[in-house]
């Protein structure tokens, strides 16, 4: 059996492939910190969690990152409506954040770089892309030029006038074309800023997204994930910025796109003030029934979100639960009586029949709501095989089953957890690791970011998490 997936770049559904077998590099674009992330994001980051459960099912190693936008326009212009500092606001809104997604019971990326710690990394590329002929600097501003790249709107499948009209949206008249973007912003008066050779500015939200992901996958990896919304203008610009720097080296191969949760109609959005945390519906909802309404849906398709919807995934749950409960209870009782074993034999290709549908529809482009017909087939073979007065062994198959398929969904908070050995750090690293945890708290950024590259050369990946620095090491 092949995995087949949906690739916005082709428009088709493809034979996924890795370009090394069993490795999989997969670059999911995280939250924008400029306040608490609410269940639009959910929605992508829960859909990914199970491609990604999924693929390590399958046999994948994969290495997960997502990035952090910790400084860009929408922060700064709410640290002013707050009277507050930008960097501490986005630093703690991420910690937020974190205790938010781990609250869907979403596991954890291998790694989640900042922009405030890749400044270096980012300054790098944009030189590239200038001493290329792709980029041009006005008055300490840096511009893309889109007509360099002939392949732009290639992912979006738009025309050139498509393009252009959208690009429309934000004028500036000192660009060479409307549709050219910013790879590094000068910094106005009371701004953030870090200093460049193109003097104190920050960078553009798009170039964050390809210096981060290169650097911890290389040039080429295999899924770029995020929401539809994002395919143009983020998504495109990416490949733009990524692929001139490269030589035309093809940046990612299968780019996967969630669809977008609408409240009223509407899109999800902080801009639009239509949207709900996760920490106000956790308020009112279990957070199982949140992921159980995600996967009642296709990733691709859009999701109409209201109650009826949450009431719905609750009954859902509740009958699965029940059912494995019960499956629990009995399986664990001793066996009272002898039983048929032809019927028993039965019970077992009936499992596997239901195993090989639930795989067979996530082969089939990650598709959820087939695969959750297959598991909730199981939960009723459970209940018969109860009621019916099956053997011990037989329960304790269905219930083993259950709790493997259960754990790549998530929803059952069984099986889907995996475990590392503990490993020794070297003595080295970790006296690196505690000077940059005293540079971060001095706010020496350069510092910081100058002991992170510094582990990455000696294989060190490092992470800020709540619960303090968390390290791991690469896997490249």
């Amino acid at each position: 059996m092949v995995i087949k997936v949906s690739n916005t770049l082709s428009a088709k559904v493809e034979e996924f492939k890795p370009l090394e077998e069993k490795k999989i590099g997969m670059y999911v674009c995280g939250v924008t910190v400029q306040g608490y992330v609410h269940i639009g994001h959910a929605r992508t980051y829960i859909a990914f969690d199970i491609i990604k459960r999924y693929l390590e099912s399958r046999g994948y190693d994969v290495f997960h990152v997502q990035n952090v936008t910790d400084i860009d326009d929408k922060i700064i212009a709410r640290a002013k409506e707050r009277g507050v500092d930008a960097l501490d606001m986005a630093a703690d809104l991420a910690t937020e954040a974190e205790k938010d997604l781990d609250a869907l019971g979403i596991e954890r990326a291998d790694l989640y770089p900042r922009v405030t710690e890749h400044i270096p990394d980012i300054i790098g590329l944009i030189e590239r892309l200038i001493k290329k002929g792709y980029a041009y600097q006005i008055d300490g501003d840096v511009y893309f030029a889109v007509d360099k790249f002939p392949d732009y709107g290639h992912l979006s499948h738009q025309s050139p006038s498509e393009v252009m009209a959208g690009a429309r949206i934000e004028v500036d008249e000192r660009k060479r074309n409307p549709a050219d973007f910013a790879l590094w912003k000068s910094a106005k008066e009371g701004e953030p800023w870090f200093e460049s050779p193109w003097g104190r500015g920050r960078p553009g939200w798009h170039i964050e997204c390809s210096a981060m992901s290169m650097k911890y996958l290389g040039e080429r990896y295999e899924i770029h994930g995020g929401g539809k919304d994002l395919v143009f203008p983020h998504h495109e610009n990416e490949i733009a910025q990524s692929e001139a720097a490269t030589g035309k080296k093809p940046f990612v191969k299968y780019w996967l796109h969630t669809g977008l949760l609408n409240l009223r109609g509407e899109k999800m959005s902080k801009s639009l003030g239509n949207f709900i945390t996760i920490k106000d519906l956790l308020k009112q909802w279990d957070p199982d029934v949140f992921r159980m309404a995600i996967i009642s849906a296709h990733y691709t398709n859009p999701i109409e979100f209201d109650n009826e919807v949450l009431q719905q995934a609750e009954k859902n749950l509740t009958r699965i639960r029940k059912g494995i409960e019960e499956l629990e209870k009995k399986a664990a009782m001793p066996v009272k009586e002898k039983h048929n074993q032809a019927s028993d034999g039965s019970y077992s290709s009936q499992i596997a029949e239901i195993e090989k549908r639930f795989v067979e529809a996530m082969d089939n482009d990650f598709n959820t709501p087939q695969a959750l017909v297959a598991f909730q087939d199981l939960v009723k073979l459970g209940n018969k095989a109860i009621s019916t007065g099956a053997a011990d062994e037989t329960l304790t198959f269905i219930l083993s089953s259950l709790k493997k398929l259960g754990g790549i969904f998530g929803f059952l908070r069984i099986g889907g957890v995996s475990t590392e050995k503990e490993e020794e750090l070297p003595e080295e690293a970790a006296k690196l690791i505690n000077e940059r945890e005293d540079a971060r708290k001095n706010k020496d950024w350069k510092r910081a970011d100058e002991i992170r590259n510094q582990l990455s050369e000696m294989g060190i990946l490092v992470e800020d998490t709540s619960k303090g620095v968390k390290w791991k090491r690469s896997k490249n």
